[in-house]
């Protein structure tokens, strides 16, 4: 089982490891993490960038997202995909975000690190290279979107032949029922 981390020493912010960076990757200043969202009382997916094939952007340490992020994603490196568990008090408090996240939620996102703007001073190349690999990443996500939409297309259409070839037998039954006993 993977470990938990204490990333507050409170019990407020905890991390597991789910796939781990590789050995150069490098950390956060500005971040581009993939999300997944969920209520940890019920498992109610509220938030993702799953499904839209979307990223969101924001930079680390400008209280620009709530307080759990900030921490945990210091703690990550690009590559890597961590769970984590936030408290209340570092995700939405006793406001909540109403209508999706009640008041006092404990909250737990699957953050996925994809890239990271460099820190100052880093070089111009670097930058590039961050920039095709998020290029190339957003192509891959658009081929795994097309194929998910093919296979869904090709079950539904499955589907409707089948619905037909049934039809078609109901009918054909239909039909030699008729003229019996005149």
């Amino acid at each position: 089982m993977a470990e938990v981390v204490d990333l507050t020493g409170d019990g407020g912010v905890l991390k597991t490891v789910v796939r781990k960076a590789k050995d150069d990757a490098v950390a956060p200043s500005d971040s581009l993490p993939l999300v997944d969202g969920t209520l940890a009382e019920n498992g109610e997916v509220f938030d993702t960038t799953h499904e839209d094939n979307s990223i969101f952007s924001f930079e680390v340490g400008q209280g620009a997202v709530i307080k759990a992020w900030d921490i945990a994603l210091r703690s990550m490196m690009v590559g890597e995909v961590a769970k984590i568990t936030c408290k209340p008090e570092y995700a939405y408090g006793s406001a909540g975000s109403p209508p999706e996240i009640p008041p006092n939620a404990t909250l737990i996102f699957e953050v996925e690190l994809v890239a990271c703007r460099p820190r100052k001073g880093s070089s111009l190349g670097s930058v590039s290279d961050e920039k095709a690999r998020l290029e190339e990443l957003k192509k891959q996500r658009e081929l795994a979107a097309a194929a998910k939409e093919e296979e869904k297309k090709k079950r539904e259409e499955a589907k409707a032949a089948a619905a037909a070839r049934v039809q078609a037998k109901l009918d054909a039954k239909k039909g030699k029922g008729k003229g019996k006993g005149k």
